[in-house]
């Protein structure tokens, strides 16, 4: 191969994180929905519990009524972070992506189908420390692919 062969990208592995994370997004915002009605909390460990709640704002609660900007903002980055795929092939790069990408729709898909209307659904939250807002699967790939695609690009420039 020549030095100006194009490598190939690992966007086959992001596709496949991202499709597993959204999977076990919904799986278990599904257990979540079945087993946590009627103001059920099951205590896990220290101050983790399980308890269900309905977001139809942004993080961590804040701007209710503003679920359709939010679902439309994250099918953009969820797009743009697709098509960065193609020209990049970074291992490191290609799982934060999944993992973002994953967990954006996992909360893009409660948003179409929890509730009245396009995009205008509440997300299924039900993972409580008390001491932190109440998060979800989707909220955790978005939260740690956001970390690796920094730690990424910092290595990178560090090179």
């Amino acid at each position: 191969m020549s030095g100006t062969a194009r490598r190939r990208p690992f966007n086959g592995v992001s596709l496949i994180i991202a499709v597993i994370w959204l999977a076990l997004d919904q799986v278990t915002k599904a257990w979540a929905a079945a087993n946590l009605q009627r103001g059920r909390i099951i205590h896990v460990i220290w101050t983790l519990q399980f308890n269900l709640s309905h977001n139809s704002g942004m993080a961590f609660g804040r701007g209710r009524g503003f679920g359709p900007v939010v679902g439309v903002l994250a099918l953009v980055v969820v797009t743009a972070l697709l098509v960065g795929l193609r020209t990049n092939d970074a291992k490191l790069s290609s799982i934060a992506v999944g993992l973002v990408v994953g967990g954006a729709a996992g909360n893009i898909v409660d948003r179409l189908v929890r509730g009245g209307g396009w995009l205008r659904g509440s997300v299924i939250d039900f993972i409580d420390f008390k001491w932190w807002p109440v998060f979800n699967v989707a909220d955790i790939g978005v939260t740690v692919g956001g970390v690796l695609l920094v730690v990424g690009s910092l290595w990178v420039r560090n090179r």
